[in-house]
């Protein structure tokens, strides 16, 4: 029945809101003092603009809401975002461009350093393990996590990074492409995730099957939509479904 099984990742295989707040506010505190650092080995004054740091990253994320407005196709891909409202702010506080793109750029490689410092479920390795000797398994996430240098990247032959093919969930084409990677109908896998808008409606809509992992218990049911509270209970839903035929 099932051929393959495709993952969101964030608050899915993992919680995600601690790691991405530390991340936040960590690459952009990175910057500020190494900036100033480097500023004042150079006989120069730190930027008045990134200075304090909620005030500078209160701009940085207006930046980025507005860059998200003005660049809709990019509005996923959440690594462009970030990199080019950093090169902005740093180029209108007085870097030349070519700081200002180096500057950012090191930034965004101490963000995507924190950002990999998150923890699996427990369950998430052996389960991923289990599932893999019987199906075909694939990431699909809006994230901007380095695929391939996530801690449970090994079980995943094929991943999606959605915003960055400008395909952000729920667009479909996230789904479809992991499908066509994996060689699958929509008909014969399942997608698990937390979002009802961003993982659940739209793998429905293409005749997946979905696990919705949620403590929600408020809402009825598509067909071929069951719940779990946590990824964990995700074989015993499996076997219930091969029971069922």
């Amino acid at each position: 029945m099932l051929h393959a099984i495709t993952f969101d990742l964030d608050d899915t295989l993992w919680d995600n809101a601690g790691v991405m707040e530390f991340t936040e506010h960590g690459h952009y505190r990175w910057l500020r003092e190494a900036l100033a650092a480097w500023r004042e080995a150079q006989g120069e004054a730190a930027l008045p603009g990134i200075q304090a740091h909620a005030e500078g990253l209160d701009d940085y994320v207006a930046r980025r809401l507005r860059l998200a407005r003005e660049v809709p196709e990019r509005r996923g891909d959440f690594t462009w975002l970030r990199l080019r409202a950093l090169e902005e702010q740093l180029e209108a506080n007085g870097l030349n461009r070519s700081a200002a793109l180096m500057w950012a750029a090191a930034a965004m490689n101490e963000f995507h350093r924190l950002r990999l410092q998150v923890t699996p479920h427990p369950e998430a390795d052996p389960l991923l393990a289990r599932l893999s000797q019987r199906y075909r398994l694939a990431a699909i996430t809006n994230g901007n996590i380095h695929l391939a240098r996530q801690p449970l990247a090994h079980h995943f032959p094929v991943a999606i990074a959605a915003g960055e093919i400008l395909a952000p969930k729920p667009d479909p084409r996230a789904f479809l492409t992991a499908l066509d990677r994996l060689q699958t109908r929509p008909e014969h896998a399942m997608h698990v995730g937390d979002s009802w808008e961003e993982d659940i409606l739209p793998a429905n809509a293409l005749g997946m099957r979905a696990a919705w992992v949620s403590d929600r218990d408020d809402r009825p049911l598509p067909h071929r939509v069951q719940r779990i509270a946590h990824v964990k209970e995700l074989p015993e839903l499996l076997a219930w479904l091969e029971k069922r035929g």
